[in-house]
């Protein structure tokens, strides 16, 4: 008969607790440094900033919620306010827009891949950075700013600047001023020979086919004349009022005959400044319009107080539009594709296809993008303090810019902590709703 077989003896009953005990501890060993540092760095400011907003600002007087109404009637903050609302509404949303339609565009061509690689590249840019390169982007001057070089590009091909914007009356001129042109000061008959000088225009800024001014030569049934750069650079040097061998023409400038406030006859100047009217100009006087002398164009006012806003706006969506992008895509390769294809044999149109079948799946995804964008714009600072000018800085103002200011600036600590306080706030609805989101989509 076989033995029977032996069976391991009971642990105590205490055993199996003493087990769970030293687990508990050993993790709880683990656990407390990062506990450590999130009370040091996340739990002991959010109290203190919480205590210290109901302080005046010396923090020896109890201020109630004084400093909280400061932020719905203070003039500054509640622009910043208003720059917020504008901020979490249209930055987070381009910036998914342009993620989704980068990330389903980029399916269909072969070189996607790269094409994602330079969307995504300003991510790896810090917002300092960006900051200081869409300060020079939106420089007024066409010459250094990328966008005024572009915008005037454009005006100018339909538009043509002036090339005599700063010219002006010489000495013993026979022209006067006359609404932002100038005008004889006498009439004009046929068969004479008039002269309308200028100064003021560099040579470098003359039109490239002037060439050297000459004297008209007198026409008995018109009128003609010459219109020229009336100065030759030394002391001495040329004579006044008639073209010497080194001045240029006019070339393009154009003339009226004005008789009674209405212009009966008009030309434009040869290359060499050389003119003819005809006999309907008779007893004019010759005008050189305001339209010879308009500033050129300088381009659009980015970071003046009402484009400044939208311009930060832009350059935060170049830097995001990226990020939006990967996590789309990322999204998108998983989209069963039997579901595309079957809404294509059903006769979708590409269109359709994408707001009927690819948004609706994608949905979790683009709502992830547009809470973290969300919550990433209500701290926005860097790329405000850094791109607005200080002439404008108060019209870009926003919470956490102002928080900066009211704390570090002007002294008033018990209103910054409370407006951090306020930016707490704003924030945990936000951040409640993604997590609730979460756990509905592990339920799922």
């Amino acid at each position: 008969m076989a033995a029977p077989a032996a069976t391991a003896p009971a642990s105590p009953p205490g055993h199996r607790k003493s087990v769970t005990g030293t687990r508990r501890t050993v993790a709880v060993l683990f656990l407390l440094p990062a506990l450590v540092l999130l009370g040091a760095l996340v739990v002991y400011p959010i109290g203190y900033s919480l205590i210290r907003s109901f302080y005046n600002a010396n923090g020896d007087g109890f201020a109630g919620f004084d400093n909280y109404k400061a932020i719905f009637t203070d003039d500054g903050i509640r622009t910043a306010l208003k720059n917020n609302v504008i901020w979490v509404v249209f930055a987070p949303t381009v910036s998914t827009a342009l993620g989704l339609i980068f990330a389903v565009l980029t399916e269909r061509v072969r070189w996607g891949t790269a094409f994602k690689l330079v969307v995504f590249m300003p991510m790896a840019i810090s917002m300092l950075a960006a900051g200081i390169i869409f300060r020079l982007v939106y420089d007024q001057d066409p010459d250094k700013g990328v966008a005024n070089a572009v915008w005037v590009g454009i005006h100018d091909t339909f538009a043509q600047s002036s090339a005599f914007p700063n010219a002006h009356l010489g000495r013993e001129s026979p022209l006067k001023a006359d609404q932002g042109g100038f005008i004889t000061k006498a009439t004009v008959h046929t068969g004479e020979t008039v002269t309308l000088p200028l100064v003021g225009v560099a040579p470098d800024q003359l039109p490239d086919g002037a060439k050297k001014a000459v004297a008209a030569k007198s026409d008995p049934g018109k009128i003609t004349g010459t219109t020229w750069q009336d100065f030759t650079r030394g002391k001495g040097v040329g004579k006044l009022g008639a073209p010497d061998p080194s001045e240029l023409g006019y070339d393009g400038m154009r003339v009226e005959a004005v008789k009674n406030g209405k212009v009966v006859a008009s030309v434009k100047a040869a290359a060499d400044g050389t003119f003819t009217l005809p006999a309907a100009a008779d007893g004019a006087q010759l005008r050189l319009p305001a339209s010879n002398f308009k500033q050129p164009y300088n381009g659009v006012d980015w970071l003046g107080p009402s484009l400044v806003t939208p311009a930060i706006i832009g350059s935060y969506v170049w830097m995001w539009a990226g990020f939006a992008m990967v996590l789309i895509a990322a999204g998108l390769a998983g989209v069963p594709r039997e579901l595309l294809e079957a809404a294509r044999v059903d006769g979708a149109t590409e269109w359709q296809v994408f707001r009927k079948v690819t948004v609706p799946l994608l949905a979790p995804v683009l709502a992830v993008v547009t809470v973290t964008l969300m919550i990433n714009v209500l701290k926005v600072f860097d790329l405000v303090y850094i791109i607005a000018p200080g002439s404008s800085q108060d019209d870009a103002n926003v919470l956490a810019l102002e928080l900066y200011r009211k704390g570090f600036s002007e002294g008033q600590p018990g209103i910054a902590s409370a407006i951090a306080v306020f930016l707490l706030l704003l924030v945990i609805p936000v951040m409640w709703f993604n997590v609730r989101r979460l756990r509905r989509e592990e339920r799922r």
